[in-house]
C-alpha cells in the first residue's frame, strides 16, 4: 500500500495552518509577524513532523527526508543563486515610469523569463523597475502587474522557465514542444498588458506627474560579469535535465549525480558573485537578504507541511481525494483543477501528479517516456492544459510560485504597501485572472 493511501484528510490540517498564518498574521499582528515568522513556520512544521515521526517512523521519516534533500535544499540553492547574482547587476541612467517604459520593461521580462527563468527575470528586473517609478504614488498595482507577467504568465514558453515544465522535460516532453503554449501565453500577456497600460496611463494622468527637466543619463550596466554568472546557472540546470550521472544514496534518499553537480556548481557562482561584485554595486541596488531569508524560512514550513497533501495526490484514486481525481475528465478539467492546486501547492509535484493520471486513463502500462509521447501525438491538449495550468495559475497566489513572494518582500522594502495575502487574491489575482483563465478556456480547452 502507497504510503499516501494511509493518509487522512486531517493530516493537512498543518499545511492549511502555514497558509492561513502566512495569509493573517501580516494582516492582524504585522509586528508579530515580522520578529517571529520563523517560530511559526517551525511551529506547524513541527505539529506534522513530531506525530508522523511516532505513528509511521521509517517511512514518515523517509519522506520528510525526500522532500527536504530532493526538493527543498535545490529549490534554495537556485533561488539564492539568482537571487544573489542579479542583486550583483546594476541599472543605472535615465529610466522614467511612464506607462510607455513600464510597459516595455514588463514586455522584455515577459520575453526573458521563459529564458533564464521566472525566477532570474524577475530578480534581474525588479529593482530596476521600482527604482525607475520611485516618483509614482500608486505602485502597487505595477508589482501585481508584474508578478503576473514576469514572475509567472512570461515562463510557459520553454522547460527552463518554469519548475513543472522543466520537470515536464525530464519526463520525455521535447525540449521546444512548449513553444506550442504561444498561442496561450501571447493572448494572456497581451490582455496582462493591456491592462496594466491602460491602467498606468490613467494613474499617471490622476497624480499629475510632470517630468523633471535634466539632463538624460545613458543606461549603463555595473557587475556586468553576473550576466555571464546567469548563464552558466542556466547551464547549469539545462546540464542537470540532459545528462545522467547516475544516483546516490543520502541518508536513504536516491539523489542524482548530475543534481549534485549542478548544485556544487551554484553555490560555487552564488560565492564566485559575492566576491567578486563590490560592495558599492550592491549597496545602490537595496540589497538586502531578507527576502531570501524570509522565502527560506517560509517556504521550509511550507514544504514539510504540505508533504501529506502531495503524498495523498499521489495516491490517486486509492488515496482521500480520490473524488478529485476521479471527477477530473476533459481537458479544461485539468487545466482548472491543477491551476488551482498549483495555486496553494508547489506546482511542480501538482504537474506531475496530473500529467500521471493523464498517462495513466490513456496509456495504462506504458513505459512513461513512451506514453508521453503518445499523450503529445494523439492527446495534445491534455498536457497543453496542465502545463498551462501549473505555469498561469502559479499567479493566483503569494505562495503560487518562488518568485511571488521574493517580488513582493523586495517591493515592501523599497516602500511600496504591498497587498495581504487575501487581499491580493480578491483584489487582483480573482478579479483579473479568473475572467482570463475563463477566456482561455473557452477558446483553448471546450
Amino acid at each position: 500500500m502507497e504510503f499516501g493511501e494511509t493518509l487522512s484528510l486531517w493530516s493537512i490540517i498543518p499545511f492549511l495552518g502555514m497558509l492561513l498564518s502566512i495569509a493573517l498574521f501580516p494582516l492582524f499582528a504585522p509586528r508579530f509577524w515580522h520578529h517571529h515568522f520563523g517560530k511559526v513556520s517551525l511551529f506547524w512544521a513541527l505539529t506534522i513532523l513530531i506525530p508522523f515521526l511516532i505513528i509511521y517512523r521509517a517511512e514518515a521519516l523517509h519522506k520528510f527526508l525526500e522532500i527536504i534533500l530532493a526538493d527543498y535544499i535545490p529549490f534554495i540553492i537556485i533561488l539564492t543563486a539568482l537571487y544573489t547574482v542579479s542583486g550583483g547587476i546594476l541599472i543605472k541612467g535615465t529610466l522614467k515610469g511612464t506607462p510607455s517604459a513600464n510597459t516595455f520593461m514588463l514586455i522584455i521580462g515577459t520575453a526573458l523569463a521563459s529564458w533564464m527563468g521566472t525566477t532570474g527575470a524577475s530578480m534581474l528586473l525588479i529593482r530596476p523597475f521600482l527604482r525607475a517609478n520611485n516618483h509614482r504614488k500608486n505602485r502597487t498595482f505595477m508589482v501585481v502587474f508584474f508578478i503576473f507577467l514576469v514572475s509567472n504568465i512570461g515562463g510557459s514558453l520553454t522547460p527552463l522557465g518554469d519548475p513543472p515544465l522543466f520537470l515536464g522535460f525530464l519526463r520525455g516532453v521535447p525540449f521546444f514542444w512548449t513553444f506550442s503554449l504561444i498561442e496561450e501565453m501571447l493572448l494572456v500577456s497581451g490582455i496582462l498588458l493591456v491592462m496594466y497600460f491602460l491602467m498606468d496611463s490613467y494613474f499617471y494622468r490622476r497624480e499629475g506627474v510632470v517630468p523633471k527637466k535634466e539632463e538624460a543619463e545613458a543606461l549603463k550596466i555595473y557587475g556586468i560579469h553576473n550576466i555571464i554568472l546567469i548563464i552558466l546557472i542556466v547551464g547549469a540546470v539545462l546540464f542537470s535535465g540532459i545528462v545522467r550521472l547516475g544516483d546516490v544514496s543520502i541518508l536513504g534518499v536516491h539523489i542524482a549525480m548530475q543534481d549534485i553537480v549542478r548544485d556544487v556548481v551554484l553555490v560555487v557562482i552564488i560565492f564566485v558573485s559575492l566576491i567578486s561584485t563590490s560592495g558599492e554595486i550592491r549597496d545602490e541596488n537595496e540589497f538586502t537578504w531578507f527576502p531570501m531569508k524570509e522565502v527560506a524560512i517560509l517556504f521550509a514550513g511550507i514544504f514539510v507541511t504540505m508533504m501529506p497533501c502531495l503524498e495523498i495526490l499521489r495516491a490517486g484514486p486509492k488515496g482521500e481525494l480520490s473524488f478529485i481525481m476521479n471527477a477530473v475528465r476533459e481537458p479544461f478539467h485539468y487545466f482548472w483543477i491543477t491551476g488551482i492546486l498549483s495555486s496553494f501547492l508547489d506546482n511542480a509535484p501538482t504537474y506531475l501528479t496530473f500529467l500521471n493520471t493523464a498517462i495513466g486513463r490513456f496509456y495504462p502500462g506504458i513505459a512513461p517516456h513512451e506514453a508521453v509521447i503518445h499523450l503529445i501525438n494523439e492527446k495534445g491538449l491534455y498536457l497543453k492544459a496542465i502545463s498551462i495550468g501549473a505555469v498561469f495559475f502559479g499567479a493566483n497566489t503569494y505562495i503560487g510560485n518562488a518568485p511571488n513572494f521574493m517580488v513582493r518582500s523586495i517591493a515592501e522594502e523599497s516602500g511600496v504597501r504591498m497587498p495581504t495575502f487575501f487581499g491580493y487574491m480578491l483584489k487582483y489575482s480573482t478579479a483579473i485572472l479568473m475572467p482570463i483563465f475563463i477566456i482561455v478556456t473557452i477558446i483553448f480547452f471546450i
